[in-house]
């Protein structure tokens, strides 16, 4: 899925007022990929959206790269790191040329995939981008045996000149969730609103797993593991490693 110009232009604001931490968050990511690696150098962030996350892996890694569909997210992503470089693609097929010593993907990125042959597909195109020894981490989206049928959330932001609120509502259809997104947004203009829809696929964790060992990666899962203020119930994070030497 490809985030509109409205979703990019609100995604860090509203994120990061609902306490969002994404220097916490790679500083995490950071320390997963060092314990497993001690002298990685290197790293590509796979669906890296506006960069928030390459924003601090670039102070912790000596070269940072992004990579990102949305060619919206990738404007703001631009703007944030004009000395990174943030690539075009979808996370299937991309070929970069190059490898690298850590790969992250993060979110509900690699739950947008239609399909699990897309999974494979995805997994198996970053781990030809890993060098020996190199560490992938991927947080999955919800499994189907933790998905929250019916949930809906809110949040309202409120600033001296503006007022944001972000509704959502999700429900399960079929083997994939349903995630509906509603903005309305208030300023000295006036009103504007707007919404997006995401579906996404409820991959199981044997499916997850199978992905990496065709990609050729030992796979660990961190179940549980909580990223600084992650999502609530989130299943975890997979961390594949290319056999060799960092």
């Amino acid at each position: 899925m490809e985030y509109g110009s409205d979703h990019a232009e609100y995604y860090d604001l509203i994120f990061r007022s609902r306490g969002k931490d994404f220097e916490g968050e790679a500083k995490d990511l950071a320390a997963i990929v060092r314990s497993r690696a001690p002298r990685a150098a290197s790293l590509l962030d796979v669906a890296c959206g506006t960069g928030a996350h390459l924003e601090t892996f670039a102070k912790i890694f000596d070269h940072v790269e992004g990579l990102e569909l949305s060619p919206d997210m990738r404007a703001v992503a631009g703007q944030r790191l004009p000395g990174v470089r943030v690539h075009p693609g979808d996370m299937r097929d991309f070929d970069l040329g190059r490898v690298f010593d850590a790969i992250t993907c993060m979110g509900n990125a690699v739950g947008e995939l239609g399909s699990p042959e897309d999974l494979r597909a995805a997994i198996g195109t970053m781990a030809a981008h890993l060098a020996p020894g190199g560490v992938l981490v991927v947080e999955p989206w919800y499994f189907p045996d933790n998905f929250l049928d019916g949930h809906v959330g809110g949040h309202l932001l409120v600033e001296e000149d503006r007022v944001v609120s972000r509704m959502t509502h999700s429900r399960r259809e079929g083997g994939k969730s349903r995630l509906e997104v509603r903005f309305r947004v208030a300023d000295a203009a006036g009103f504007k609103d707007f919404s997006e829809v995401l579906h996404s696929s409820l991959f199981t964790r044997e499916q997850y797993t199978a992905a990496f060992r065709a990609a050729g990666c030992r796979t660990e899962f961190l179940p549980g593991f909580q990223l600084a203020n992650g999502r609530p119930n989130s299943p975890g994070l997979f961390v594949g490693m290319l056999d060799g030497v960092a």
